[in-house]
């Protein structure tokens, strides 16, 4: 698996943001973008379980992500989401995107939240229109990007691959 870059100031992967999430995305050998979360007291909704607005990002930008193997910048267009069981507070979760099919302007997604036990807690599908030029100079000048995070102690995150 290869680690994607972060940005300074993205709720997700920013590194400089004091309230972000500070994730790391990783691409695997499958096209798939993979992330692990533990979600903590302060990302709750109802007690116990995860907010689903969080649940929304992590689907949103995971699958957002697959496009940075392509350098396509681009910009969600719709996010249909699905909550199939209550996501729970302290518990590892895996979340992963996958292109469901790449056009000149748009992309189509799928992703999903597993649970420690492999379950599907929460489904998505997205839709994603590619940015021009003169935006993603913008962009990529104002995010920072990209810079790559080293691993905790030299770490790697995932144990097995994600099937």
């Amino acid at each position: 698996m290869q680690k994607q870059p972060n940005s300074q100031n993205c709720f997700l992967c920013g590194l400089q943001n004091p309230i972000g999430l500070k994730l790391a995305f990783y691409e695997t050998e499958e096209n798939r973008v993979i992330v692990r979360f533990t979600p903590e007291e302060f990302h709750q909704g109802y007690p116990g379980v995860m907010h689903g607005g969080i649940a929304c990002a992590l689907l949103d930008e995971t699958i957002g992500r697959t496009l940075v193997r392509h350098d396509i910048w681009a910009m969600t267009v719709d996010l249909q989401v699905r909550f199939h069981k209550p996501v729970p507070l302290g518990e590892p979760l895996t979340v992963i995107g996958e292109i469901v099919r790449l056009r000149s302007r748009m992309m189509e997604g799928k992703g999903e939240i597993r649970l420690a036990d492999g379950s599907v807690a929460v489904s998505a599908e997205a839709r994603y229109i590619h940015l021009p030029a003169d935006k993603v100079d913008e962009f990529r000048s104002e995010l920072g990007y990209w810079q790559v995070a080293p691993e905790p102690d030299g770490e790697q995150p995932f144990d097995a691959p994600v099937d």
